[in-house]
């Protein structure tokens, strides 16, 4: 909003008058509502904010008012104060403590309705940015009233997930608030919740979490890994535990082993008993459903992308190894199981990982070369490359899945050979037309490009009879991910129209 309309505006509509009609009962339908949406486009302004810390004492009344819309209002003024603050201000963080804020803010998220308790815990994580908020948010003294903690032993099962979800969010700023959560104690609230209740929707609600906790790229120096990685095993093994539990618990151990750097403080034997759990759920009545194979394919998966885990996912049992290598290739298996099971074995052969790391040891590489041709002379294409034809030749997902484990595999040289061996394998991936997807285009020219940076390093590019193999994956590589010149023209689509 233009400077100049905004003091238009609070010159015909000064703040006291707004102020003064919040608190005045009327029967007009929607002028609270309105009232509200005009403050709030006010004080997201810089100049709005700079007005915020003379009226203080109103902003106090209004945390303390009956209605939710004003509540809510409130907040979010004291998020504007915090986000548009002038450097020649005085601190918003002193302006808080000095009014009493902080502590209705706490009140809010466990005793207001979802929208206002929302509010609340956003504000707060806007003031967890300032340095200086530290010793408010984080008090030294663990029997404080506004210590976290003490906040959710007093608080209903919502209410601790309320509190529990404010936790993440901290959590989440920066490396140095992390650090402030988990020297507070705050982690170990989450373990505690999942292990002291029963409640599946307690603890469902506790594993998004978890998830939310993954996400961040500085969880796993904080996050206690190796007794997670215990609960989660505990969860997935568990033979009364909801399908639903063990497919979240899956899913976010996957997104955890999958960190590089989380191995320096994990124990392994930890992580290969989750894989056993994971590889024992397979055969598990309840895992024939098709989301739930998936999303334990597609955890092993994750967790055998990072190459210091590749002996205990693909190594170390057979059931892992069937699970992966043998599932892609068997046609009585439903499509949607056979493309997880492609993903997942383009993720432990390295297609994630830098080109450099994507070779691993030798007698794991030896693991992988034989499990493919057993698995592959097992099968009706008896050949590698048979097989890998086979799924070029199938649906655009598997495909998709095939170009990504193609371009892994093909850093090794019996990878490279095997897909050399078949001049339609090369056609496949040359041809700009075979996609029309933007995502399956570039997994097709990703997976050319690699076959190609392969032959350049090995010794077919000397084979005179390689000659035209090495000459088409060139001209394809130098045309890029998209169509071909030839077909770049514009594509007129004609079709029925839409009824009214």
């Amino acid at each position: 909003v233009p400077l100049r309309s905004q003091l238009e505006f609070l010159d015909r509509f000064p703040l006291p008058v707004i102020f003064n009609a919040l608190q005045t009962e009327t029967d007009i339908p929607g002028f609270e509502t309105t009232l509200v949406t005009c403050l709030e486009r006010v004080f997201k302004t810089k100049y709005g904010a700079s007005l915020i810390p003379h009226y203080m004492p109103v902003l106090q009344a209004g945390l303390k008012a009956d209605s939710a819309v004003v509540k809510s209002l409130a907040c979010k003024t004291v998020t504007c104060l915090l986000e548009n603050r002038d450097a020649n201000d005085v601190s918003p963080v002193q302006l808080i403590v000095s009014n009493g804020i902080y502590p209705l803010l706490l009140e809010y998220i466990i005793k207001s309705d979802d929208e206002v308790a929302n509010a609340a815990s956003e504000t707060i994580k806007s003031l967890a940015r300032f340095p200086d908020a530290m010793s408010v948010i984080f008090p030294a003294d663990t029997n404080d009233a506004t210590h976290l903690g003490n906040l959710a032993a007093r608080s209903s099962s919502l209410a601790r997930v309320r509190v529990l979800s404010l936790i993440v969010k901290l959590f989440t700023i920066s490396p140095h608030v992390a650090s402030a959560v988990k020297n507070s104690g705050l982690l170990d609230l989450l373990e505690a919740e999942m292990k002291g209740t029963k409640d599946t929707l307690v603890i469902l609600n506790v594993l998004e979490l978890y998830y939310e906790l993954m996400e961040v790229e500085h969880s796993s120096e904080f996050v206690p890994q190796t007794s997670l990685i215990q609960m989660f095993s505990s969860i997935i093994s568990g033979t009364s535990v909801d399908l639903f539990l063990k497919l979240r618990a899956m899913m976010i151990s996957g997104r955890l082993l999958s960190r590089e750097n989380i191995y320096n403080t994990v124990d392994e034997a930890c992580v290969k008993a989750l894989i056993s759990a994971i590889d024992a759920s397979l055969e598990s009545p309840e895992m024939n459903d098709t989301d739930a194979h998936e999303a334990a394919l597609d955890a092993l998966g994750q967790i055998g992308s990072r190459k210091l885990m590749w002996r205990s996912t693909f190594c170390a049992t057979t059931k892992t190894q069937t699970s992966v290598t043998g599932t892609f290739c068997q046609p009585i298996t439903k499509k949607e199981r056979r493309v997880a099971a492609l993903h997942a074995l383009a993720y432990i052969a390295g297609e994630t990982r830098p080109k450099s790391s994507r070779i691993v040891d030798e007698k794991a590489e030896e693991n992988l070369r034989c499990l493919i041709y057993d698995v592959a002379a097992q099968s009706t294409k008896l050949t590698p490359s048979g097989l890998f034809l086979s799924v070029l030749q199938q649906s655009s997902e598997m495909r998709l899945a095939g170009y990504r484990t193609l371009a892994a595999l093909v850093a090794r040289p019996w990878g490279l050979m095997e897909i050399l061996s078949k001049e339609e394998i090369i056609n496949i991936v040359t041809d700009a037309t075979t996609e029309t997807a933007k995502i399956a285009m570039e997994a097709r020219y990703n997976c050319c490009k690699a076959i190609h940076e392969a032959f350049l390093c090995s010794n077919f590019v000397d084979d005179p009879r390689r000659l035209k193999t090495g000459e088409k994956l060139q001209e394809a590589v130098r045309s890029g991910p998209y169509m071909s010149k030839k077909y770049r023209e514009a594509r007129p689509e004609v079709m029925m129209a839409e009824g009214f």
